[in-house]
């Protein structure tokens, strides 16, 4: 048929070919096109994305528009200025990306010790710059402008050390400083760099990490506070000062310098020329610091007020005092009871069992032996609550502590010494410290071993049952009770203790109960194997293991675990059973269903027939009845 159809169309198969394969070639190239109109678009995508401000071209604060297309007609369509341009675009994207600063970090603590010193800087010396201009006229001007605008070059580093506050660096860095060349200001009116005070605010955060890092807190937070009364001081006195300079230099008794006593008598509104004395720099900075000392303690001891301006920052400046006294005191008192808190809990957990023992009525010697022991605890710091202190840490930091503390003292155990690395870590957590006083007995002979202990401090001695004899002292790093707790079958002591262990004097012992070790090895189990050997070993050595209950004990271990390995075979093959049978009941199950579906439509095509036919009859049968009726 398509030779016929070729034919009558007169068409032939060469003709055919080359136009199935021009229409071919136009569908690949419109694909080509197609494609390449996609990647055109992506590019320009990608174009607009990389027109976009970075981030730290605008931390730096350089605009907020789009960065010019170096590719661009600003730039031209070709020559060196679209390379330099694109150049310098990539390397600042570069450097944006690659240097993050981590707040995590140490780098970054560091850094805001460097910002605390510059802001610290301004804080102290643009009020006293500002107040006593005398220190700029009398000596270089030039060291001062260099540690201005080192501390500004840190300021405009710290702008993209930080994520927020943009603004506020912004009015920070604000050139102020273009007001020196206002000739009523001059270069002594270093009050103009005021807005620089803006970056105390990060001082906070230097200082709650600082607190946080230090091993002495509570010295820091006084030394904290100290520093900070000394600065509100410091102000006090360099606007007690630049009053005096406004009002005018000895105009009366209230302002500065103070009157002889010999010039009581004059007037307070007569003015004082003063001696040379007092115009010395040291002299106005050590009596303008004195005179807030005594005003912000509340002590008052300086010259009346005069006018009434003077009088309304007197009172204002006692009101201050008032309250920075009130903050003072409360944070002492707070740093105190934070410094004494622990021996003031312990003293109560002491009063409370004094308490019981004398409702008790319990003897005056065990009282003294329990009064002993609470001492004993704290002088050598054995009262700190490990698990509530370190029960705030993720599991893997109390680990590492708990390695670091007692790490080298689980590696003296000889049975734990090939161990893996994950067990011992696992045992590690498990170590109880524990506390005896003299003459307490660790274990006796005959109980039955549910731990095992390690000598921490301390000596221990090994006696008879009447305690007079010593057989051995056990000294720091000295274990026992190792092996009862190990259950290993055939043990001729039945896991009993087979000495009488007492306490020469107050020691200290880890202790490793039995439950923890095998809910530990529960997890390593050829640790378990090595455990076990060990101990049949040192059983050996002291002739304390029965052979033949060992054998019996392993036997008897190895038809149980053939037992348990047939029971898994029978079990494999009976969940394959019952997973066939499954497998039947679902077919069966859908058989049966559509059996009953077919069934239904079959019943109900016949009641269908059945009940047109019933109808049919029933027409019939009055159609019928109708004929003779007619």
């Amino acid at each position: 048929s398509l030779h016929r159809w070729i034919h009558r169309a007169g068409v032939s198969a060469e003709e055919l070919g080359s136009r199935r394969l021009s229409n071919r070639t136009q569908d690949l190239q419109q694909q080509r096109q197609q494609q390449q109109a996609e990647e055109e678009e992506e590019r320009q995508r990608q174009r607009q994305h990389d027109k976009r401000r970075d981030s730290f071209l605008v931390k730096l604060g350089i605009g907020a528009g789009a960065m010019p297309d170096p590719g661009g007609e600003a730039a031209g369509e070709t020559g060196e200025k679209p390379r330099l341009a694109e150049r310098i675009r990539l390397r600042m994207r570069y450097i944006a990306k690659e240097f993050v600063v981590d707040v995590s970090q140490p780098f970054y603590y560091r850094w805001l010790a460097v910002l605390s010193v510059a802001a610290c800087y301004n804080l102290i010396f643009i009020v006293m710059r500002s107040a006593f201009t005398q220190i700029q006229e009398e000596y270089p001007i030039w060291p001062w402008f260099l540690l201005d605008y080192a501390a500004d070059a840190v300021y405009a580093v710290d702008v993209y050390m930080q994520s927020a506050g943009f603004k506020l660096d912004l009015a920070c860095l604000f050139p102020t400083d273009v007001l020196y060349f206002v000739p009523q200001i001059g270069i002594v009116g270093t009050y103009v760099r005021i807005n620089r005070l803006i970056k105390c605010l990060r001082l906070q955060e230097f200082i709650d990490r600082t607190e946080t890092r230090t091993n002495y807190p509570n010295l820091f937070r006084i030394s904290n506070l100290i520093l900070i009364l000394l600065v509100v001081v410091h102000w006090n006195g360099c606007i007690y000062f630049s009053i005096c300079l406004v009002l005018g230099l000895g105009r009366d008794s209230w302002t500065y310098p103070p009157r002889p006593d010999n010039l009581i008598a004059l007037a307070n509104t007569e003015p004082y020329n003063y001696t040379s004395i007092w115009d010395n720099l040291s002299r106005k900075y050590i009596y303008s610091f004195f005179w807030s000392t005594m005003i912000l303690t509340t002590i008052g001891d300086v010259p009346r007020p005069v006018t009434d301006f003077e009088y309304a920052f007197m009172t204002v400046d006692f009101l201050v005092g008032v309250l920075i006294f009130a903050v003072v005191v409360g944070n002492v008192g707070s740093m105190i009871t934070n410094m004494n808190a622990a021996r003031t809990e312990f003293q109560m957990r002491m009063d409370g069992v004094k308490r019981y023992m004398e409702f008790r009525k319990v003897g005056r010697e065990l009282e003294r032996r329990v009064i002993r022991w609470f001492d004993y605890l704290w002088t050598n710091k054995q009262s700190l609550d490990e698990e509530r202190i370190l029960g705030t840490l993720p599991d893997k930091l109390k680990a590492e502590i708990a390695i670091h503390v007692h790490f080298d003292t689980l590696k003296r155990v000889a049975i734990f010494q090939d161990c893996e690395p994950g067990l011992l870590v696992e045992l590690v957590l498990k170590l109880k410290l524990q506390v005896y006083s003299p003459g307490d007995y660790i274990c006796r002979k005959g109980d039955i071993g549910k731990e095992m202990y390690i000598v921490k401090r301390g000596k221990l001695s090994v006696v008879s049952p009447d305690g007079k004899t010593v057989f051995v002292t056990l000294g720091e790093g000295s274990v026992f009770g190792e092996v009862s707790i190990l259950n290993i079958p055939g043990n001729k002591t039945g896991n009993r203790r087979t000495a009488n262990v007492r306490s020469d004097g107050y020691s200290d012992l880890f202790c490793l109960s039995k439950n923890d070790l095998w809910e530990a090895l529960t997890e390593y189990p050829d640790a378990k194997v090595k455990l076990l050997e060990k101990g049949q070993q040192v059983l050996r050595k002291d002739n304390l293991i029965d052979e033949e209950a060992l054998a019996k004990a392993l036997q008897d271990r190895e038809s149980t675990e053939r037992r348990v390995e047939r029971l898994n075979a029978e079990l494999g093959v009976l969940q394959t059973r019952f997973a066939r049978m499954l497998a039947e009941f679902g077919s069966t199950q859908s058989k049966l269903r559509r059996r009953l579906v077919a069934l239904e439509a079959s019943s109900a095509g016949g009641l269908r027939a059945d009940a047109a036919g019933d109808e049919a009859s029933d027409e019939a049968t009055d159609a019928g009845a109708a004929g003779p009726a007619d």
